[in-house]
């Protein structure tokens, strides 16, 4: 339990943990509220307690929407270490990853022009800065599942070869990659549901998700990005731990 406790402590010091942790929350509270607003019409109390949970999903979503006029330094601080992808091996991967990362860096200003509009500081309409900002978003899920989609074609080549020299070892590290892949692409399907819906009515099933979907969605992306950022931490410290 304290185990536990100390954990959960580390990753809200953290921004970027304190950022999953509020997702999961916000888009959870929005799967439960649909839930009972869907289900109980005739539930007054249950009802109240739904709407009351999507009221507190939506606070959380502003939250974490003013938390992000700070991302754009460490975003262009990345996208600069990572450049042209010099150090990439292959093509596609690389020109996938710049493409990713461009369309990343353009997201926030859009973001934070449509949150200024919303807010009256700024008078322009935020309509158009919200679906920009939108399309940004699903370009870069869309070139994201596209990498990771590569990046497996290309870790099962190597497993085969693996296969066939016999290194065990080995063999166990490009599993857990491939399923590390594999969950990425089901987090950013996921999102790339919901950035869908959030487009203008008649594209594709633009603003038919229920409430309960669409936190639904966010929920399992949200999840998934806690798994993975936790392995990543174990493996870094299991990594340190062997060097010293």
């Amino acid at each position: 339990m304290q185990q536990s406790l100390e954990s959960l402590v580390r990753l809200l010091e953290s921004y970027r943990g304190r950022d999953k942790v509020i997702r999961t929350v916000c888009y959870g509270s929005q799967l439960v509220g649909g839930v009972l607003t869907h289900k109980a019409k005739t539930d007054s109390s249950s009802l109240r307690l739904g709407k009351s949970l999507l009221l507190f999903s939506a606070q959380l979503s502003h939250c974490r929407t003013v938390l992000r006029l700070f991302d754009d330094l460490s975003m262009l601080a990345y996208s600069n270490s990572y450049g042209l992808g010099a150090s990439e091996e292959d093509t596609s991967i690389r020109w996938i990853s710049v493409l990713n990362n461009v369309a990343d860096q353009l997201y926030y200003p859009c973001e934070h022009i449509a949150w200024a509009a919303d807010a009256e500081l700024i008078r322009v309409k935020s309509d158009k800065w919200w679906l920009l900002s939108t399309v940004l978003w699903g370009t870069s899920l869309l070139l994201g599942i596209l990498r990771s989609l590569r990046v497996l074609i290309l870790l099962k080549k190597k497993l085969k070869k693996c296969e066939r020299d016999g290194g065990a070892s080995r063999h166990s590290q490009l599993r857990r990659q491939m399923q590390g892949e594999l969950l990425s692409i089901l987090s950013s399907t996921a999102d790339l549901g919901n950035a869908i819906h959030w487009m203008p009515p008649g594209f594709l099933w633009a603003g038919r998700f229920p409430s309960w979907l669409v936190g639904l969605l966010g929920t399992t992306s949200s999840l998934i990005g806690l798994t993975q950022m936790n392995a990543s931490e174990n493996e870094q410290s299991d990594s340190t731990e062997t060097s010293q």
